[in-house]
């Protein structure tokens, strides 16, 4: 037997943080849209507990017990009480390293392929729980959708959208590790005070719209200033989405991806098409959202 799960990269069109936390992380007001691009994992029962990837940039995904995936199976496993016997193998096409919780979206999908293999019958608390543990991205891999993550972005209310949204996504030439874009950040940070991170009232009611117009006028992302200090190049592929008619551009999460707000689909893929032929950014893709989570094919 074998269990595949389909998940989807996630884009945040709002990244509000707030100051460093004793305990290192920051607390978030994130918003998240699943986007359709995704990665499918599929589990099958195995002598011991073993990683394959596939797709593109799977050379930079680790196959040991640091994967996020692999540390699903462990997780779920010591809390069923057997051994976490499968063989996990990630067909990935969400950007590694991009910002767009490719690793975490693994993690989701590995949670519950593995629990519908092994029949645990885990509610979805529960396994939004495993999830927070896994980290801040987790959970909304696994819900999917739209919605607003507060504490470290892991605690999630889900948000209405009225209608699709249409985006064109940038990968870079190298990576950014999401630790070093925090560091940087609060290196950029001192000597000011950090106010606490809030939802934008209008924000969310341009997603509840499904208002692209006024949603570009409200994304922002308080990481974007750190991406760019550590990636400069990054404002060159922003400027070319910007004079390709993107209504909105900004770096996703910790980059270093770049996603670009089109109207709609006509219009992302003449922004893919002008960015592709820009020289600013090693590929392109199209995407719309919101998408569903974690699904089990």
């Amino acid at each position: 037997m074998s269990v595949t799960v389909r998940v989807p990269a996630k884009v945040n069109v709002q990244l509000a943080v707030g100051a460093a936390r004793p305990d290192g992380f920051h607390d978030l007001a994130n918003v998240f849209l699943a986007v359709g691009l995704y990665d499918e994992v599929t589990v099958v029962p195995a002598k011991e507990l073993r990683i394959t990837c596939e797709g593109p940039d799977a050379g930079q995904v680790p196959l040991d017990r640091t994967n996020l995936a692999a540390r699903a199976a462990l997780a779920l496993a010591e809390r069923r009480g057997i051994e976490p016997n499968v063989h996990i193998h990630i067909a990935k096409d969400i950007p590694v390293a991009g910002g767009m919780a490719g690793g975490s979206a693994d993690g989701a999908g590995a949670l519950l392929a593995c629990d519908t293999l092994w029949g645990t019958g885990a509610s979805r608390a529960e396994l939004l729980e495993i999830c927070a543990e896994l980290g801040s991205d987790v959970p909304f891999s696994l819900v999917g959708g739209a919605a607003l993550g507060v504490g470290r972005g892991e605690r999630l209310t889900a948000l209405e959208t009225g209608g699709t949204f249409h985006w064109v996504f940038a990968m870079a030439e190298r990576g950014l590790s999401t630790p070093a874009v925090f560091r940087e950040f609060d290196r950029l940070a001192q000597g000011r005070d950090v106010p606490e991170p809030v939802a934008s009232a209008e924000l969310l009611r341009a997603l509840a719209k499904g208002d692209a117009d006024a949603l570009a006028a409200t994304v922002s992302n308080d990481l974007q200033p750190a991406a760019l200090s550590l990636f400069p190049e990054l404002a060159d592929t922003l400027a070319a989405g910007r004079a390709a008619g993107a209504l909105a551009a900004l770096v996703s999460g910790s980059g270093p991806t770049t996603a670009f707000l089109a109207r709609d689909a006509e219009a992302a893929e003449k922004a893919a098409a002008a960015l592709r032929a820009s020289g600013t950014c090693r590929s392109v893709r199209t995407a719309a959202g919101p998408v569903a989570g974690a699904t089990v094919l």
